[in-house]
């Protein structure tokens, strides 16, 4: 993990645009603001769709550039190894190639209250609610930052290079995604793909950490299985990173999440307008300052120094506040559960895989439940 990918969002939120394009923006009126969003989504994602070239034509292609040609053969022999040493449903998803026309295919928005463990969320159909938002317009993206803000909340708005359709349509490969290294690559295809076969409604935290987990792990066993042992290595090398930096999110949450409490609203009227106890507003933000402070200390002088692809200077600068903290274990929770249920499974990435989501499936409203 680089730091760039840190900070560039890899997730399945778009699959709710799909019901634009399936006429489920027809039953919203136009003049609504959800109608004209996944209206705007459906209409982007129709684009997309439509620009879409053979992956495996344009691998074949003598005026294709060399270096394109050798990340698009990477990534199919990524979708073939998904779904031959994985079970994951590839379906027609990754066979396609679209050329955005910039570097950037969407903005993701989160918020977190800054006085509280408090995330603003969003209803859609079919994906239920989610702790994110995803934008073509980058104008309405940052309005809408602007607008949590000044209702009191930490916000953390980044790009996000891929998405998936939860296999609904055919996911092609973006030039977002060609712009990185072969383990990013090999990892977003693998992450996605995971999507395909498991998707639990409104719980976006444990669909995006298990699909992490499973693109980590999915890429060190595709470089072994090639004797690229080079980029095996780096590939754990990357995943042992993420882990540390989950720990660290983890561990950090839990200390803000103390300080909180510590000073308790007198009631639910106050969290819910805290400006009408503030007194008790200001300790909870001087406690949360101070758990950042120390958050600070324990990554420049605890996690940079071990980190093993990452400058150990990133800890100096990284982003802490309660947006980018949640936004940040929405893909880093409890990372050293699957890696356990990995273990137990005699390191078979498939077998972990079917056995976890085996027991998510008993309690979907919890699946963290299923990974002790």
């Amino acid at each position: 993990m680089t730091a760039k990918r840190l900070v560039r969002a890899r997730c399945g939120w778009i699959a709710w645009v799909l019901l634009g394009i399936v006429g489920g923006v027809t039953l919203l009126s136009a003049a609504t603001p959800t109608g004209r969003y996944l209206a705007r989504g459906a209409w982007e994602e129709g684009r997309i769709l439509a620009r879409r070239q053979s992956i495996a034509a344009m691998a074949l292609d003598s005026t294709t550039p060399p270096a394109t040609r050798a990340k698009l053969e990477l990534v199919l022999a990524a979708r073939r190894f998904a779904v031959d040493s994985l079970g994951l449903p590839a379906r027609d998803s990754f066979t396609k190639f679209t050329q955005l026309d910039h570097d950037t295919l969407v903005l993701v928005l989160s918020g977190t209250r800054r006085d509280a463990l408090l995330s603003k969320t969003w209803w859609f159909p079919v994906v239920g609610r989610v702790p994110y938002k995803g934008y073509f317009d980058f104008e309405q993206a940052k309005y809408d930052e602007e607008e949590l803000r000044n209702e009191g909340y930490d916000t953390y708005l980044r790009p996000s290079p891929a998405f998936s359709t939860l296999g609904w349509f055919n996911d092609p490969l973006l030039s977002t995604t060609l712009g990185e290294d072969s383990l990013g690559i090999v990892q977003t295809v693998i992450h996605e793909l995971t999507h395909n076969r498991a998707y639990f409604k409104g719980q976006a935290v444990f669909n995006e950490s298990l699909a992490e987990f499973v693109g980590n792990r999915g890429a060190a066993e595709f470089f072994r299985s090639r004797g690229d042992t080079a980029l095996a290595r780096a590939a754990v090398a990357r995943w042992r990173d993420e882990m540390l930096l989950g720990t660290a999110w983890d561990r950090a949450y839990g200390a803000l999440d103390s300080a909180f409490a510590a000073h308790p609203y007198p009631d639910a009227r106050s969290l819910a307008d805290p400006r009408g106890a503030p007194l008790v507003l200001a300790a909870r933000l001087a406690a949360r300052d101070t758990v950042m402070a120390r958050t600070r200390r324990f990554m420049v002088d605890s996690v940079g120094p071990r980190l093993e692809t990452i400058p150990p200077s990133w800890a100096e600068r990284v982003r802490l506040d309660n947006a980018a903290l949640v936004a940040r274990r929405f893909y880093a929770t409890r990372l050293d559960r699957f890696e356990a249920a990995w273990e137990r499974d005699g390191r078979d990435l498939r077998r972990a895989l079917d056995r976890i989501l085996s027991d998510a499936a008993r309690v979907p409203g919890d699946p963290f439940a299923a990974v002790p």
